[in-house]
């Protein structure tokens, strides 16, 4: 189970094989279900959690001078509220909250990548987040500068909390893409898995096998690699996984660790 209580299902991509969860069966089974990108699931996500929790209960939750992302001491100036609510699909209340907590916890204007190793190795202290953490850092950092704007930040959680299914495939190729030359290889998409079991450590439901994660790359990427060359395209990876029902309801990495 994570910190918070939720029980989290130690396959994490379910059953390569294609075996659909039993209809009905709820999280008191300890079954995962499809994800539903609602509020709720926002207050679910560790990086939302992270930043809202910064929030001064005592701050004015209207419009303030927080509204228009504007700050004289930091190092980063954010763009402008209405310029972010047009690329994102937070509303001007969620955008306010999600930057009032974000400029607590950095009064920089930025995040670096010990900021996520802390926020994850809090939500998993079961497990190890460090590897984890730093796949998902370089997947949030756009510039690739070692550090993650507010911008960026919001952009990403939106595509991953509120945005259409290839929207959140092309994040999560990025994802497992983790040299960024535009393939993924059994090598990197092991490496993402790995990290995953790690951070959750041995109290997954069900139990998780030390060799679990290897068997579950071999048999998704045998899927996705159409072509045997050894490399999995952005195209066959959106095409598997949109023709497969097992694994568009087994991607609970944007629900469980996100």
């Amino acid at each position: 189970m994570q910190s918070d209580g939720k029980v989290v299902d130690g396959s994490l991509l379910g059953d390569a094989n294609g075996v659909e969860p039993a209809p009905g069966r709820g999280k008191d089974s300890g079954k995962w279900q499809k994800p539903r990108f609602s509020r709720k699931a926002l207050m679910k996500c560790c990086l939302v959690k992270w930043i809202i929790a910064s929030t001064q209960p005592g701050q004015d939750k209207g419009d303030s001078s927080d509204s228009d992302l504007e700050l004289s001491t930091v190092r980063h100036q954010p763009e402008g509220l209405d310029q972010l609510q047009a690329q994102t699909k937070f509303t001007r209340k969620e955008l306010q909250s999600l930057y009032r907590g974000f400029k607590n916890e950095c009064p920089s204007g930025v995040v670096d990548e010990e900021t996520f190793k802390t926020i994850y190795s809090q939500f998993f202290p079961q497990g190890d987040a460090t590897t984890y953490a730093h796949f998902l850092f370089n997947a949030f950092d756009i510039d690739r500068n070692g550090s993650i704007r507010f911008e960026d930040f919001v952009i990403g959680l939106s595509v991953l909390l509120r945005g259409s299914v290839t929207e959140k495939l092309n994040w999560a190729f990025n994802l497992y893409d983790i040299n960024k030359d535009g393939y993924i290889t059994k090598e990197e998409m092991l490496a993402i898995m790995q990290s995953i079991y790690d951070m959750m450590g041995r109290y997954t439901y069900p139990c998780v096998r030390d060799e679990a994660p290897s068997e579950h790359v071999d048999k998704f990427f045998q899927k996705m690699d159409k072509n045997r060359d050894g490399v999995v395209t952005i195209e066959e990876f959106i095409e598997t996984c949109q023709k497969d029902e097992n694994i568009m309801n087994s991607m609970q990495l944007f629900e469980n660790v996100i």
